[in-house]
């Protein structure tokens, strides 16, 4: 899932697995809490507002993210944080831990992505360094 950005299909993983559907979601939900479709969908979303935080522009990141439009990424960012997508790109809580996300595993740290980032994501990666 995280390798896939949350982008991975449930019925997919369950044909990975060897496990039917309903095998999957009980086994998965038992073991985190989380079906599996909810799981990607905090995947995706991570990788979003970490985008957003970088400086990203909403629909751009919207696209990149596999949501279907700028809409779709409003719904998820307002039912996981409460705020909108741009009160969400300024937000505190999105520095990025090395320790919980090492660059290497976390999808915010794409090296491609460092093109496009804000001064203030500039800012922040300076006084942590």
């Amino acid at each position: 899932m995280v390798a896939d950005r949350g982008r991975v299909r449930v019925e997919r993983l369950a044909a990975e697995t060897g496990w039917s559907r309903k095998r999957l979601w009980s086994r998965f939900r038992a073991q985190t809490g989380l079906t599996p479709k909810r799981a990607a969908r905090l995947i995706r979303f991570d990788r979003a507002a970490h985008r957003l935080a970088a400086g990203h522009r909403t629909a751009s990141v919207a696209a990149d993210c596999g949501y279907t439009d700028q809409s779709h990424l409003h719904r998820d960012v307002m039912t996981f944080t409460g705020m909108t997508p741009a009160a969400l790109a300024v937000s505190p809580f999105l520095a990025v831990d090395d320790v919980a996300w090492p660059p290497s595993t976390h999808p915010a740290h794409d090296v491609s992505e460092h093109h496009d980032r804000s001064p203030r994501a500039r800012r922040t990666d300076a006084t942590r360094a």
